[in-house]
């Protein structure tokens, strides 16, 4: 086959999936080919120019703990920073941050044009080249064909995309992008089930014509939390958000146009993302309320422009103008951008092993909303992992495969290949069984090392790592050994503060577990040795202390849970001579060849009998070995 370029690993799409995974697969010495319809939009943000956020703070630092780019890329461009979930448990505050949307993008192609091995063109995907079945390449609509061993497809809304603007419906894959038709059509011959989800966006306004002091100011931290751990401390200036609300008057005058809403006039047929409904769907499915609460955010140091957080819609634009300028503060508000809804084709993830490639066409790597998701992180660990194990897939090396124990990248994936998706997915603590181990500030703890091994974690990165660790080690020994006794002043200080005998004895890992004893106060206690004492070190410590027991009864079950997973299944097995499997789970682990007893568990469709049959199985073909 001829080809007018040829690379290792090519990726489809410059959003947030495929810039991870470009930057992945380069950097693991892959000659990476990024092919995007305009590179002036790399890593744009369609939506809300926000990073982070619940649970998905905790993606963006898993992301930066493996040797991804986004934690690094927000810290250098953010113009607000907050740690959500303060008044609540460690585990499960998380960070978010504003970010200067048009210096983002420009930092984030800065970041991949300086990466070697990776080439970034312009173009529009239309086929996939196969040969003798295989996969070899891509085609591009202007005739060029590039070459490649491996394929990421991280192609977000644009597939078959249909955007919606009250009764006005066209093709798109963005406001002022096209669409990209011909490679879902790609998809479904190579017979890949899609579906059609949707999702949307609300209006920008004028910052210039908005009432400011009619609204709640709403600051950033005063020491600000960065999500890259390779970031020491944020200095740039902080900008205010700011907090409205709607009035009855809205709702009505919505409910009195709901007709014209695609969404309620049977024009849309894609499933929406429940936990970010429009504005239309607020009013009709929660009548009850009078109000509801809307984010004024602006997108940059040198723009203008707003984004109205809580007012996504895809009403017509002359009664948006209309309805926005029924809020208070927003009488003369000019909207700049219409909101508008979007539906687009995605491939059913089931489709898909742990390494995030499709069993159908080895080689062809799906991330990011093809495979259901939704937001910036949810796509950008998911990049991550394709270009990962697509580079290494070309390397003929293992696959990395994240366990949902160790990191929410793992709960994701896990929850998408095994159970799919019937509307848009969204990460949440409150997926994670094990989440009071998967805090935002230990994500380096937990998957550093699987950054170091396959070389996306430099050397300083590794250093700056392991000193952590060892100023973590020395503060977890001060809280274990020192102790106040009964005959010191501070033991009588404590006793009376906290209203409560403190025994003979007590150990500062004790006395941090007590409520009203905070950061501050453990530090006044700290031998001077140790001081001064970061607070991110002190209060990843506490937060170990807090949950000691609880994590040790975790790790009990999950070695339990797994004490079979490692065991080997052997490339050549032939399922269908172990006696007592049915027909429909031969078939289910002949199309996904787990290669371990774990992988061969977390198949959709198992049941516990036939995971039974197949440990007693192997358990005794190792033992005849």
């Amino acid at each position: 086959m001829s080809f007018d370029e040829r690379f290792d690993v090519i990726v489809i799409g410059a959003g947030h999936a495929g810039c991870e995974a470009a930057s992945a697969s380069a950097r693991l010495g892959g000659e990476t080919g990024l092919i995007t319809l305009n590179l002036d939009l790399v890593g744009q943000m369609s939506c809300n120019p926000a990073i982070g956020g619940i649970a998905k703070g905790h993606l963006v630092r898993e992301i930066d703990a493996l040797g991804g780019i986004m934690g690094r890329v927000i810290d250098r461009t953010g113009i607000q920073f907050r740690l959500l979930n303060r008044s609540r448990g460690p585990a499960v505050q998380s960070p978010r941050a504003q970010a200067d949307r048009l210096r983002y993008r420009s930092e984030m192609r800065r970041t991949l044009e300086a990466t070697s091995n990776l080439h970034l063109r312009q173009g529009k995907v239309v086929d996939f080249i196969l040969d003798q079945g295989r996969l070899a390449g891509v085609e591009l609509e202007d005739g060029r064909r590039f070459g490649a061993t491996a394929v990421v497809v991280a192609t977000g809304t644009f597939l078959n995309g249909l955007i919606h603007t009250g009764r006005r419906t066209y093709r798109g894959g963005r406001a002022g992008e096209p669409a990209a038709v011909e490679l879902s059509e790609a998809l479904k011959r190579l017979g890949f089930p899609v579906g059609r989800l949707k999702t949307g966006t609300p209006p920008r306004l004028d910052g210039r014509t908005i009432d400011w002091e009619m609204f709640e100011p709403q600051p950033g931290d005063k020491v600000p939390v960065p999500f890259s751990f390779s970031t020491d401390r944020l200095e740039q200036k902080q900008i205010n958000c700011y907090i409205g609300y709607t009035t009855p008057e809205v709702h009505d005058a919505i409910r009195e146009n709901i007709s014209q809403s695609p969404l309620y006039s049977g024009t849309i047929k894609g499933v929406g993302p429940r936990y970010c409904p429009s504005i239309e769907d607020k009013v009709v499915k929660f009548s009850d309320k009078s109000r509801h609460q809307l984010f004024l955010e602006p997108e940059g140091h040198d723009t203008n422009e707003v984004y109205l957080n809580g007012f996504s819609t895809s009403l017509p634009a002359e009664l948006q103008q209309e309805l926005v300028r029924m809020i208070p503060g927003l009488d003369e508000a000019r909207v700049i951008r219409p909101g508008y809804a979007i539906e687009y084709d995605f491939v059913d993830p089931r489709e898909l092993g742990p390494d995030l490639q499709a069993a159908r066409l080895p080689g062809l790597f799906h991330a990011g909303q093809l495979n259901g998701t939704t937001g910036y992180e949810e796509a950008a660990c998911q990049g991550l992992v394709a270009g990962i194990n697509a580079a290494l897939y070309t390397q003929k090396r293992e696959s990395i495969r994240l366990r949902r124990e160790e990191s929410y990248i793992g709960v994701l994936i896990e929850d998408l290949i095994k159970q799919g998706v019937d509307e848009p997915y969204r990460i949440f603590t409150s997926r994670a069984e094990y989440r009071l181990a998967l805090r935002y500030d230990n994500a380096d703890e937990r998957l550093q090392r699987y950054g170091r091994e396959l070389g996306l974690v430099g050397d300083s990165d590794w250093e700056r790592f392991n000193s952590r660790q060892a100023r973590l080690a020395r503060l977890r020994t001060a809280l274990d050994e020192t102790r106040l006794r009964r005959a010191d002043a501070q033991h009588a200080a404590m006793s009376a503060l906290l209203q409560a005998d403190l025994g003979d004895t007590i150990t500062l890992a004790q006395l941090a577990k007590r409520p009203r004893v905070n950061a501050e106060l453990i530090t006044s206690l700290l031998p001077g040795d140790l001081k001064p004492v970061s607070e991110s070190d002190l209060n990843s410590v506490l937060a170990d202390s807090l949950y000691e027991g609880y994590l040790q009864t975790q790790k009990s079950t999950i070695a339990k849970l797994y004490q079979h997973d490692t065991l080997r299944i052997p490339r050549e097995m032939s399922f269908g001579n172990i006696s007592g499997l049915s027909n429909e789970v031969v078939e289910r682990l002949d199309r996904a060849r787990p290669q371990t007893f774990g992988e061969a568990r977390r198949l959709p469709g198992l049941t516990p009998a036939a995971l039974s049959t197949l440990l007693v199985f192997l358990s005794l073909q190792q033992k005849a070995v």
